[in-house]
């Protein structure tokens, strides 16, 4: 006996996020249907004009943002930003510097350094053991 394979479809939303792109400003046809495996890596593999337009100029969505004014998302949220900006309100943001922008950076370096202290521990103790 032979099994039939299925293909495996995501929702919009799911393709959306791993495209990197924010939904509502993805094309009718794309929000509106289930995209499949194959077309989510053709997607990725030769992005339309449209996708590439998206992750050109925006708007994007709250991870891309807080990645490109490198805070987490919830810095995003204490700094005030909770909606989709476009490139250009980013790079403003990132000229402006306010105040809420410098102390989530720092904050975010701090992480970093503490995650990468924890690495180098626990890569000397597996070293050990």
């Amino acid at each position: 006996m032979t099994s039939r394979k299925t293909t495996q479809t995501m929702k919009p939303a799911t393709a959306a996020k791993k495209l990197g792109v924010y939904l509502p400003a993805t094309p009718a046809a794309f929000q509106e249907g289930a995209v499949s495996r194959e077309e989510l890596d053709t997607l990725q593999a030769d992005p339309p004009e449209w996708l590439s337009e998206l992750r050109r100029t925006g708007p994007h969505p709250r991870p891309v943002v807080a990645a490109k004014l490198g805070v987490s998302i919830s810095g995003l949220a204490r700094g005030g930003v909770t909606e989709a900006l476009t490139t250009d309100e980013i790079e403003e943001i990132k000229a402006e510097n306010p105040l809420w922008l410098q102390h989530e950076r720092a904050t975010q370096a701090e992480v970093r350094k503490e995650t990468a202290r924890l690495k180098a521990r626990d890569d000397e103790r597996a070293a050990k053991g």
